[in-house]
């Protein structure tokens, strides 16, 4: 395991975060009475269904008698001892590599956010897995409510390296079709594709009643365009070059990011979906605390 995977969880974070917590607005499939909302009375462990296994998945839930009449692996799946399965999505395609001046990038500081999440997550006893993405699914990590998860998660956060063009819609698409009981998805991105394949996606998780909150992380630089008098951009993702003043169009270029994000929240809106606009300018701890309390007051 790499020795670094600590980098996205600070102590400083942790001793901060401990009286927090981060609750479900929404109705979610879980047993336990406490934080979030359930449908459920009382508290059982059930069988509830098959799935195919995939990499990441305890071989001691195999179900070798399936195994031995079809050759082929499924996993028996119960309904876990958790208030919560919660899913957080990090978007590593090359755009989330960008910063501007001594900023952190786009992707350390959805990684920050991440492992934050992580750790309050399975201090409530709720399981979280992780979602890494660029054109398509990187790597999925089933959710768990173990504390020894946590370290799991904050390593595989730590190998990623952001590359690759976008498709937002393709992993949101995917991954709403795999998870089967409800539960609260958090997409951390800076949603550099087509609004309308975005939206598309996200009402994907509410048409199946996910609960979801989107964090939208943008450099300040890719909002007010405050270059230099002549500057030469290069696209992170294909490579494409352009030489331009920027304080002739960064005016209209401003105009069309704040249209563009405007567009979003409003489809947000419109389907109950938490939205969060968020530039790296604001140190992340202070954006999630106000985040937290904000949703402390809507609850």
């Amino acid at each position: 395991m790499n020795t670094d995977y600590r980098r996205y969880l600070q102590p400083e974070t942790v001793s901060k975060l401990k009286g927090m917590e981060l609750r479900a607005r929404m109705v979610v499939e879980g047993f336990i009475a406490g934080l979030h909302k359930s449908p459920y009375h009382g508290f059982s462990v059930e069988f509830a269904e098959h799935r195919q296994y995939m990499p990441g998945d305890n071989i001691r839930s195999i179900d070798w008698k399936v195994f031995a009449k079809t050759d082929r692996f499924y996993i028996k799946q119960f309904e876990e001892e958790t208030n919560l399965k919660g899913y957080l999505l990090l978007d590593c395609s090359a755009s989330m590599n960008y910063q501007s001046g001594d900023r952190i990038t786009k992707f350390d500081y959805a990684g920050l956010l991440s492992g934050a999440l992580s750790y309050m997550m399975l201090r409530q006893r709720d399981a979280v897995g992780l979602v890494t993405y660029d054109q398509k699914i990187r790597r999925y990590i089933p959710p768990r409510s173990k504390s020894g998860h946590l370290h799991v998660l904050l390593n595989e956060i730590t190998q990623q390296k952001p590359g690759n063009l976008t498709d937002v819609s393709v992993a949101l698409h995917e991954m709403a079709e795999r998870i089967k009981r409800r539960g609260l998805v958090v997409i951390m991105s800076d949603l550099l594709d087509e609004a309308d394949k975005i939206i598309s996606g996200l009402k994907h998780f509410r048409h199946n009643k996910h609960e979801v909150i989107v964090f939208h992380i943008l450099d300040p630089r890719e909002r007010d365009f405050a270059f230099g008098a002549e500057a030469a951009f290069r696209d992170m993702e294909t490579g494409e070059e352009l030489t331009t003043l920027p304080f002739q169009i960064k005016k209209d270029f401003a105009q069309q990011v704040r249209a563009f994000s405007e567009q979003i929240a409003s489809a947000c809106r419109q389907s109950n979906i938490d939205y969060h606009l968020i530039d790296t300018s604001t140190p992340f701890d202070k954006a999630l605390y106000a985040f937290l309390a904000k949703r402390e007051r809507l609850y």
